[in-house]
C-alpha cells in the first residue's frame, strides 16, 4: 500500500505556527485578579487610627485606586464592608454613612450609635452634603477615578468613630472580612495588616504627626467575580478589503428566542424607542437599574468597540475608533479605552480623546489608554443615536516593522472600562487583496495538521 502523499512543507509549518500562536494566546489572557496590562493594580485600604476617645477611637478610612484604568463610577458607586473583632458600633461618621442602623436596643442614652451591626456597610456621601458632615476626598457619590485617568479623585475617605473598642495600641482589633463593591462583586479583600503608621504633614509643610495605628487592604479585580458573561467586543474594517468583520456571535450572550422581541423580550429589547415596553422598561423605578437591557445584537453586547484601518500615506496611517453603547439602562461616566499594539511607539496625533500610554513593563510602548474630553465626550450615552463616541489615531509608519499584511494593522487586545473584549478570531481579520496564501478556516486546520502528523508518522 502506497504511503499517502506528503503536504506541501509550508503549509504544515504555517499551520504548526497558527497553532502555536494560538495556544500562547490563550495562556497570556487575563485569568483570576492578574491583568497583564495592569500587573500591579489594586485598591488599597488605609486605616489610620488618628485619637483616642473614653471607649475606642477615632479613625480615617481611605480608599486608593491604584489601577490604571479600572474606576468606579456611579450610581451607586463603592460600598466598603467588614466584620468587627469583638463588639465594636460606629457611634458617628463624617464622609460616609453605613446603609443600615442596626439593634441598638441595648443602649438606653438618648443618643443611639451611628451603627450597632456587626457587618456594617458604608457608602460615601452625595455631592452638595452640608460641610459640617464632610471630610477630605469625600462626598463624590462613590466615584473613584483610575490612577492615570484623573489620580486626585483616585482617593475616597470617611472618618469614623468607633466605641467599645479599646484606647489603646494591644486593645484595639482589626476588623476582619473586609468587602468591596463596585457596586456589584470583582474585588476580593486580603486580611487587614498592621503597617507603619501613617505621617501626616501639616499645610506648612514644616511639621508631621502620626497615626496611632494603621492597618492596610489590599483588594484584587477579577472580571471573572464580576460577571461570568463579557461585557464588550471588537469589530474591525479596512479600506483594503471589503470584508466587515462583525463581533463573534454571543460575544456576551445569545438572544432568548422563546419570547417577543416586539413586546417583552426575554434578553434583549429592538432597537426603536418608539417600542413602548422598552420605554415602560427604561422608565420604570422598580427596575434594578445595574442590570443591562441591550439592544438585540448578534453578540448581544452592551458595548462595541470597532478599529477600522481607515487610508494609508505615504510616511503615515490612520485608524477610526468608535465605541457604540448598546445598553438603555446605563450613561458610560469617565468612560476609557485601553488598546494594545505595536505601533503605538509612533503615534502621532489623536482626535477628540485624551491619551496616555501605558507601559506595564517599561521598555515596550506598545499599550495605549484612550478617554473621553470632559464636557465633551466623557459620558458615552446610553443606547440610541447619541451612544457613541469616536476618534481617529495617526500613525507614522516605521520602515521597519510596518505592514498590513496578516492583520498587523489591528489591536492585540482592547479593554473597555476596564474589562477585556472579546476579539475575532485571527482567521477573520481583513486581509489585504493580493494576498498569496489561500485562507484556511479552522475547521480544515486541525484536519491538515493532523493528516502531516500521520503522514510524518508513516514515513518515519
Amino acid at each position: 500500500m502506497a504511503p499517502p502523499p506528503l503536504l506541501p512543507a509550508r503549509f504544515v509549518a504555517a499551520s504548526v505556527a497558527l497553532l502555536a500562536v494560538a495556544f500562547s494566546s490563550s495562556l497570556t489572557r487575563p485569568s483570576g485578579a492578574y491583568d497583564p496590562l495592569d500587573p500591579n493594580g489594586n485598591i488599597t485600604i488605609k486605616w489610620d487610627v488618628i485619637q483616642w476617645t473614653a471607649d475606642g477611637y477615632v479613625a480615617v478610612v481611605s480608599l486608593y485606586n491604584y489601577q490604571q484604568y479600572r474606576h468606579i463610577q456611579a450610581p451607586p458607586g463603592w460600598r466598603l464592608g467588614w466584620v468587627w473583632a469583638k463588639k465594636e458600633v460606629i457611634w458617628a461618621m463624617t464622609g460616609g454613612q453605613a446603609t443600615e442602623q442596626g439593634d441598638c436596643s441595648r443602649f438606653k442614652a438618648s443618643v443611639l450609635p451611628h451603627c450597632c451591626r456587626r457587618d456594617p456597610e458604608v457608602v460615601d456621601l452625595l455631592p452638595g452634603t452640608p460641610y459640617n458632615t464632610q471630610t477630605a476626598n469625600c462626598c463624590r457619590g462613590g466615584v473613584l477615578a483610575s490612577w492615570a485617568q484623573d489620580p486626585s479623585d483616585a482617593v475616597a475617605s470617611f472618618q469614623v468613630s468607633v466605641g467599645q473598642a479599646g484606647s489603646t495600641n494591644r486593645t484595639v482589633k482589626v476588623p476582619r472580612n473586609f468587602t468591596l463593591l463596585a457596586p456589584g462583586p470583582g474585588y476580593t479583600c486580603g486580611a487587614a495588616k498592621l503597617v507603619k503608621p501613617t505621617k501626616f504633614m501639616s499645610q506648612d509643610g514644616r511639621r508631621s504627626t502620626q497615626a496611632h495605628m494603621t492597618w492596610n487592604v489590599t483588594c484584587t479585580y477579577s472580571q471573572f467575580l464580576a460577571q461570568r458573561s463579557p461585557t464588550c467586543c471588537v469589530s474591525l474594517s479596512s479600506f483594503y478589503n471589503d470584508t466587515i468583520v462583525s463581533c463573534p456571535a454571543c460575544s456576551c450572550g445569545c438572544q432568548n428566542n422563546n419570547s417577543s422581541s416586539t413586546a417583552a423580550p426575554g434578553s434583549c429589547v429592538e432597537g426603536s424607542r418608539r417600542s413602548p415596553y422598552l420605554a415602560s422598561v427604561v422608565n420604570d423605578p422598580s427596575k434594578n437599574s445595574l442590570a443591562p437591557l441591550v439592544q438585540c445584537t448578534s453578540h448581544m453586547c452592551p458595548v462595541r468597540v470597532h478599529w477600522h484601518v481607515k487610508v494609508s500615506y505615504k510616511e503615515y496611517w490612520r485608524v477610526k475608533i468608535t465605541v457604540t453603547n448598546f445598553n438603555y439602562r446605563m450613561n458610560y461616566s469617565q468612560w476609557n479605552l485601553v488598546a494594545q499594539h505595536p505601533n503605538f511607539d509612533n503615534l502621532t496625533t489623536i482626535f477628540s480623546f485624551n491619551y496616555r500610554p501605558l507601559n506595564p513593563y517599561g521598555v515596550i510602548n506598545d499599550t495605549a489608554m484612550l478617554w473621553g474630553i470632559k464636557y465633551y465626550n466623557d459620558l458615552l450615552m446610553t443606547a440610541g443615536p447619541d451612544g457613541n463616541v469616536q476618534s481617529e489615531l495617526l500613525f507614522r509608519k516605521e520602515p521597519s516593522t510596518f505592514t498590513f499584511h496578516k492583520g498587523w494593522a489591528f489591536p492585540r487586545r482592547v479593554y473597555f472600562n476596564g474589562d477585556n473584549c472579546v476579539m475575532p478570531p485571527p482567521d477573520a481579520y481583513p486581509w489585504l487583496p493580493n494576498a498569496a496564501s489561500p485562507r484556511l478556516s479552522p475547521s480544515l486546520l486541525l484536519p491538515l495538521v493532523a493528516a502531516a502528523w500521520t503522514a510524518f508518522a508513516v514515513l518515519s
